[in-house]
């Protein structure tokens, strides 16, 4: 085959691969914004705002050039859309890198690649690899939301594919080009995500193998520490010390000179590169090929980062979404160094049971007037040699977290001082092989290539109905997870249970020995990056036990390469079956082509067993969660929000589509921090600022983060009173030596301006009589100091006039200063209100009925969760049955109609939920999420008869009975030495018996004792078994 013609069809194949796979992410993406980080990604693209560190800004840039095309309402479709064909561009480099791979194998082996069979084989093998890539769970997942994951990918792919095309071209002149362009990749990667680095030990290798004669071990272990050095450089050297040495310029320029912030960093950054290009034209003249190259190289990644000078630019226009503020070099050293996180130690260092015998206070600088202010930062610890141990891997002080490291402790001792024993190195591997390695990476990886059980997230190992891997073969997964051929459909019959048979697996492992055989060489550099991209990952992210969602997107690359072998598989086969066929009178194609598409079976089965879990078509249950959240608040409302989900899509909904501009989101993982107060005190569109008392200084970073509460005052005091007792630099405490500030009174009052109550319409007019002149806000006895952010809602509560209305998105979340006893419910929200509240629910105290019988008719969006096409994965489930219990809305507020004495509207509200919350997206019973789902079904059916709607709450609770026994057939079935689970069987028993209770208490005992038959009938079968 002459190469012009294998050339032209190998494009024409990775043409097709690359619709194909643009074809499926288009068709399956998600038309808005997605929970976690999607909201807050699309919302700080679309305005080119500064997001949560380390930052974005390349994949911004990019982000927001698509949306200049879109509407408002059609934004996150937009960066959606890019993120879709950043996925499918990514499969055309990983089909270019196989044939690559694939050629060179040849070569080595003397085969000729332009021979009709080997073409076919190599073809078919990069179209399968791709293709596998293109339909595994993980990035599909990641390619079809406003995520990095897709574009992160890509530059990983693309730099991986130039340096195989360096290789190609070595010999020629002006091959370092290829070299130089992939510098500037690294550069941007930088600004898009990290992971990227970790492809230069294998460019390294491509390196080394090309230009050297002879491989020895010794050169081999050579290159590996060079490839690290170059790493260590670009990891801990340019990105954290270029923006240092930055910060130290601009020092001198506005403390010294009295020029304006960011002077100094400007005439650095000006230097910097004249001195860079300087030495290119000094290397260049003089004919120093190597100097030149590396000097490229470098300057091409300095410019690739200098992305971030979007963040300093857009920072210090002070844009709505603005964290960290990283508005000067100082400020975006602590951004660059994801300071807010913290860290976690990685060769050597403590451990949870360490106790630390000495404190620092590091010194930083912050800007303030016009200078930079040194100031404390929060304290360092110090814990002596003895309590740290190399490669630590239990390091969470949490106490969830330490409870959870005891199951894998116990012969270790108690350091002096502390109260847990110590890890030994054996318990410490044994935790980092069976949750690092085995959960947290191999259930992932065996997702991708095995099979998967459901999308149920289980945040530790051992749970055989949540999240394990699993293959489709009856005895291979009975044997490991126990009987569970029936049970609820959310659990037994997911979308998300997707069985591959091992065939992908088998596939990679053939490839694998089959390139170890034949390419010794590209199978280290395989091997290599797909060892970084994987443990590597897990070892350098040490994360702590019981995350809070699956983590799966940062082991992809790993997956990639992984898909390399599935890929070179065709070829082994291709080249097994023509030696047991030699001989035969077969036309030459026949054998590759068979090969081909039987191999292509195997993505096409992933692909098939993968669309209806995957496609989130038509979902827009993220925007209307964000909608009607907003859309619970008064006009100038303020709410408190807490976690991801109930704040980046209410950024989202209010920076891009404009909803509810007058509202203003607080964030209490934010409200501790300097730059998140200084934005709640500014106007943000027409959203009024609030007032604080606390002058900046007193809440800098590391400044009263954990202040303590001392009763000094023998008497209950206002919030203004404490605050101003707080300021008083003549009222401190002794604390680790230095003076600080303290609240005086655990028992504090905020006063009431009924007057402004009454004119802000804070309560309904029929509860005027209800208002107290006096809220009781008591810090709980047995907390002796308080986080930064109750200091803060304290100080904003102690200047609180009643003029605007305050929300909280659950009864008090993560704050303890007493607010419980005066919130409202409404709806999505709770309302601070001068009433006290008596409880009518397990979750609901005071609440104004008829206001939120408008809400929930008339005012909410609800028309998607009723979409039975749409997919409702765990994500969903869990929020709308779990986290946001939809159906507590509605049974609440039905609750409150009826003792109101509006059966008639309750009864139209629990009919309105049957229609939003139908059992196919929503099960009655979902009993494992540990939710109040459950008795807010049996409340309804409660509802309903008492309502005299009888026929209906039969109905429901036939329903729910029916679920629930196939609830506790599933958990009883054998598993181990026991059952499958008891403590969920013993809690569906318990459901089932209140159910049967409430139908006797409400008069319909035939019902009941019909149900109860239908009960015991269940459970004399299973003790029958």
């Amino acid at each position: 085959m002459e190469k012009k013609r294998f050339n032209l069809i190998s494009r024409m194949v990775g043409l097709v691969v690359f619709i194909v796979a643009t074809i499926t992410y288009v068709a399956t993406i998600e038309p808005t914004t997605s929970f976690w980080d999607c909201g807050e990604f699309i919302a700080s693209s679309y305005k080119l705002e500064v997001g949560h560190p380390p930052g974005n800004p390349v994949f911004q840039l990019v982000a927001r050039l698509f949306t200049m095309f879109a509407s408002p309402e059609n934004a996150a479709l937009a960066v959606n859309l890019m993120n879709a064909l950043c996925s499918s561009l990514t499969i055309l480099f990983l089909y270019l890198t196989i044939m690559h791979l694939g050629r060179r194998l040849l070569e080595k082996n003397s085969r000729e690649y332009l021979s009709l069979p080997n073409a076919i084989a190599l073809w078919g093998s990069a179209a399968v690899g791709a293709l596998a890539y293109c339909w595994s769970d993980t990035f599909w997942f990641s390619a079809v939301e406003g995520e990095v994951y897709a574009m992160s990918s890509l530059l990983t792919a693309v730099v991986f594919w130039a340096m195989l095309k360096w290789e190609d071209e070595a010999d020629e002149p002006y091959a370092n080009r290829w070299i130089i362009f992939i510098a500037y990749l690294l550069g941007i990667s930088i600004g898009v995500h990290l992971l990227n680095l970790l492809a230069i030990p294998a460019i390294a290798f491509i390196y080394y193998y090309k230009k050297s004669n002879k491989f020895t071990w010794g050169r081999a272990v050579g290159v590996l520490a060079l490839s690290a050095a170059i790493l260590a450089v670009i990891l801990w050297g340019i990105i954290p010390y270029l923006p240092k040495i930055a910060a130290q310029v601009d020092l001198l320029f506005v403390n010294g000179m009295g020029l304006p912030y960011n002077s100094g960093a400007i005439v650095f950054m000006l230097l910097l590169l004249a001195g860079c290009f300087w030495l290119i034209y000094y290397s260049y003249k003089k004919g120093k090929i190597l100097l030149n190259t590396v000097i490229l190289s470098i300057t091409m990644i300095v410019i690739g980062y200098s992305s971030f000078a979007v963040v300093i630019i857009r920072s210090s226009a002070n844009t709505p979404t603005n964290e960290y503020q990283p508005d000067n070099p100082f400020t975006l050293v602590r951004y660059l160094g994801r300071e807010q996180y913290g860290s976690n130690p990685l060769v050597y260092g403590e451990t949870f049971a360490s106790v630390p015998t000495s404190y620092s206070v590091p010194k930083y600088y912050t800007p303030l007037d016009g200078k930079y202010y040194k100031t404390d930062g929060p304290m360092d610890v110090k814990y002596p040699s003895d309590s740290k141990m190399f490669f630590p891997r239990m390091w969470s002080k949490s106490p969830d977290h330490i409870e959870f490291y005891k199951h894998y402790t116990g012969d270790g001792k108690v350091p002096q001082g502390g109260s847990n024993k110590m890890p030994t190195f054996t318990e410490n591997l044994a935790f980092f092989i069976d949750y690092q390695i085995n959960w947290m990476y191999f259930r992932y990886f065996f997702w991708n290539f095995v099979g998967r059980q459901n999308d149920l997230h289980s945040p530790a190992p051992g749970d055989p109905l949540k999240g394990n891997w699993e293959s489709g073969i009856g005895f291979i997964d009975e044997a490991r997870l126990g009987d569970q051929s029936a049970g609820p459909d959310y659990i037994v019959d997911s979308k998300s249970k997707n069985h591959y048979y091992f065939l992908p697996l088998i596939l990679g492992i053939i490839g694998l020995f089959f390139q170890l055989k034949r390419d010794q060489q590209n199978w280290w550099v395989t091997m290599l990056l797909f060892l970084l991209t994987g443990i590597g990952i897990v070892v350098y992210l040490n994360q702590p036990p019981l995350q809070v969602r699956e983590r799966d997107y940062a082991y992809a690359g790993s997956f990639y390469m992984f898909c390399v072998w599935i890929g070179l598989a065709v070829m082994a086969i291709h080249q097994w079956l023509e030696g047991v066929v030699k001989g035969e009178k077969l036309p030459k194609w026949i054998i590759p082509a068979a090969v081909s598409a039987l191999s292509l079976a195997v993505p096409v089965q992933m692909a098939c067993q993968n669309w209806d879990d995957h496609d989130r078509s038509g979902r827009y249950t993220a925007q209307n969660l964000a909608y009607n959240y907003l859309m619970s608040l008064d006009q100038n409302g303020i709410i408190v929000t807490h976690g991801d989900n109930d704040t980046f899509p209410l950024w989202y909904i209010q920076e891009v589509e404009g909803v509810r501009l007058d509202t203003r989101i607080v964030n209490t993982s934010l409200l501790g921090t300097d730059w998140y107060i200084d934005q709640m005190r500014r106007r943000i569109y027409d959203s009024a600022p609030i007032e604080f008392s606390l002058d900046r200084v007193e809440y800098l970073y590391g400044k009263n983060e954990f202040p303590d509460v001392v009763d000094r005052v023998n008497r209950p005091i206002t919030l203004k009173e404490a605050i101003t007792l707080f300021k008083d630099p003549r009222v401190k405490i002794n604390r680790y030596g230095t003076p600080e500030s303290f609240i005086a009174q655990h028992k504090l009052r905020l006063p009431v301006n009924i007057e402004n109550v009454k004119k802000y319409g804070i309560v309904a007019e029929e509860d005027y009589d209800k208002i107290v002149d006096t809220l009781y806000l008591d810090i709980p006895a047995h907390k002796k100091s308080i986080s930064k952010t109750e200091l803060m809602i304290l100080d904003m509560l102690s200047n609180y006039n009643w003029d605007r209305p305050i929300y909280f998105v659950s009864q008090g979340g993560d704050l303890e200063v007493g607010i419980k006893n005066y919130l409202q419910f409404e709806g999505f929200a709770y309302k601070l209100v001068p009433i006290k509240s008596t409880t009518r629910t397990a979750e609901i105290g005071q609440i104004d009925a008829l206001k939120m019988f408008d809400k929930v008719m008339k005012v909410y969006e609800w028309d998607n969760l009723a979409d039975t096409t749409i997919n409702v994965d765990y994500q969903n489930l869990a929020t709308f049955n779990g986290v946001m219990n939809i159906r507590a809305i509605f049974v609440q507020t039905a609750i409150g109609l009826f003792e109101d004495g509006y059966k008639e509207k309750a009864v139209q509200v629990l009919d309105r939920m049957q229609e939003v919350m139908v059992p196919q997206n929503f099960p009655l019973n979902t009993s494992i999420l540990y939710s109040i789902n459950e008795y807010m079904v049996l409340q309804a059916i409660e509802i309903y008869i008492k309502c005299g709607a009888r026929d209906k709450g039969i109905q429901l609770a036939q329903d729910f009975a029916k679920e629930t026994l196939e609830a506790v057939e599933l958990f009883a079935k054998p598993y181990g030495h026991g059952i499958i689970s008891q403590t969920d069987l013993e809690n569906n028993y318990s459901l089932y018996g209140y159910m049967l209770e409430i139908l006797s208490d409400c008069g319909a005992n035939e019902e009941a004792k019909d149900l109860e038959i239908s009960f015991n009938e269940i459970v004399t079968s299973m003790l029958g078994k």
